[in-house]
């Protein structure tokens, strides 16, 4: 009851097992994305993997002119919903460009496509920038999918405390992506 002795109405009659059919990833255009993003890789990163103490934000994020990160989004009635995906990319030297803090939310990473299409924008997207090599360090549990992918092991390393590989990108399976604010748009049936 309210104050005025009405009941309120939920707003919409969407069940609360309800889960999105589709996604937009692409390159984070409003500061809600931006701290959306943030707190996600904080969760990953911070909380569930422990690789760092509080906060994952470094000097990249920081003091690099070209970093950008990318968003998976839930999307609702054709609207941006939530971040539910993220990746930063940054351009360390002229024609190398570096992905890194890949995270999607623990509830979605069955999903099997937000990762990869995560990916997927960061090569295309920064080959349109100039890219002439991508590279990444992998955690080695994520080593197979990027292989799937076409990226090369390079070398292996401890990181953070956990085994990684020094990945690189085979660019000719990555078009560039002139529209990465627009980027890609995922949909998946009823049921799937």
């Amino acid at each position: 009851m309210t104050a005025m002795g009405a009941t309120q109405e939920p707003w919409c009659d969407l069940s609360n097992s309800y889960r999105p059919q589709a996604f937009r990833v692409q390159w984070a255009s409003g500061p809600w994305m931006n701290q959306q993003a943030h707190a996600l890789r904080r969760q990953v990163f911070c909380e569930e993997q422990c690789l760092f103490d509080g906060d994952d934000e470094d000097g990249i994020d920081r003091h690099e002119p070209s970093v950008r990160s990318l968003v998976a989004l839930s999307c609702l009635a054709g609207q941006h919903d939530e971040v539910l995906g993220t990746v930063r990319i940054h351009e360390a030297l002229p024609g190398t460009w570096w992905g890194s803090r890949l995270a999607v939310r623990r509830d979605w990473r069955q999903h099997g496509k937000l990762g990869s299409t995560l990916i997927r924008l960061a090569v295309c997207s920064a080959h349109a920038q100039g890219c002439t090599e991508f590279l990444a360090h992998v955690q080695a549990q994520n080593v197979p999918l990027f292989q799937r992918m076409h990226w090369q092991v390079l070398d292996e390393m401890v990181l953070h405390g956990r085994v990684h590989a020094l990945m690189r990108a085979d660019l000719n399976h990555y078009p560039p992506c002139t529209t990465p604010f627009a980027g890609f748009v995922l949909t998946q049936g009823v049921g799937t």
